[in-house]
């Protein structure tokens, strides 16, 4: 019950009033005799916040985007696909801003021994294309009307931002999903329970669930930003140096490194 008032509060301060029933029904059996596990408290705020959360909070950033060039010959094409270990891959054509189309790597299976003229652009799939304040459970509801697996986020000038999938939305409820294909990446270093080391390009909604903290405390600050990197551009006002500290609130960002070429 205490978890469950928790969560109330949190639900009603996002103005979500008609789901507080329907939480406390689930949360009287979950949590009923502390038989709730961990994961599974993790699980129901996963729910919770769902339908707060946008497609720019959870997006892979347009520089961290897998795509290739719709001029790629076939074999650098497949080149890249075994390289990258994805199983759809955005096509561009100039750009990022010009996506021509998403290639589906199950298409090109009953084509592996062609040559490197074949004309593989004629498999491409149509894109869809989201908002960056698109709301994940609208976003959910259209990969499952549309039977389909990722969209390219679009920034307000129409340029791209970013790349979301499902499996990118489920693992927002149950957690990291990895499976024997996948590198583990860690994005973080948690050096102690109080210091962790970040790369700047995680985003802000990464950041809080690996220190966790509420998602919203840097709602103030921030502007438009979702990154730590942009966070720290926004508190500093310039290109911090290294070794240079930044303190916010109850945080104390040390600057380790700077890349001036990203």
């Amino acid at each position: 019950m205490h978890l469950s008032n928790v969560i109330e509060r949190h639900v009603e301060k996002k103005g979500y009033i008609t789901t507080v029933d329907e939480l406390n029904q689930a949360l009287e059996l979950t949590t009923r005799n502390d038989e709730t596990t961990d994961e599974e408290k993790d699980i129901l705020k996963g729910i919770v916040n769902f339908g707060t959360l946008n497609a720019k909070q959870i997006m892979r950033a347009r520089v961290d985007i897998n795509a290739v060039d719709i001029d790629m010959d076939f074999s650098q094409l497949l080149a890249f696909v075994h390289k990258s270990g994805y199983s759809r891959i955005p096509v561009y054509r100039e750009s990022l801003d010009r996506i021509e189309g998403i290639l589906y790597i199950k298409d090109l299976l009953p084509f592996l021994s062609e040559s490197a003229s074949f004309k593989w652009q004629r498999l491409l799939r149509p894109g869809f294309f989201v908002p960056e304040s698109k709301k994940l459970d609208s976003l959910l509801k259209d990969f499952q009307s549309k039977r389909i697996h990722a969209a390219v986020v679009v920034d307000e000038y129409g340029g791209t931002a970013g790349w979301v999938t499902l499996e990118d939305l489920i693992e927002e409820i149950i957690g990291e999903i990895n499976d024997e294909f996948d590198e583990i990446h860690i994005p973080y270093q948690k050096i102690d329970d109080r210091n962790f080391v970040f790369e700047g390009k995680t985003s802000l909604h990464d950041f809080s669930k690996a220190v966790g903290v509420d998602t919203e405390v840097f709602d103030d600050k921030k502007g438009e930003s979702e990154s730590l990197g942009g966070l720290i551009l926004e508190l500093n006002a310039v290109l911090p140096q290294v070794g240079e500290t930044i303190k916010y609130k109850e945080f104390t960002f040390i600057i380790v490194g700077v890349d001036a070429t990203n």
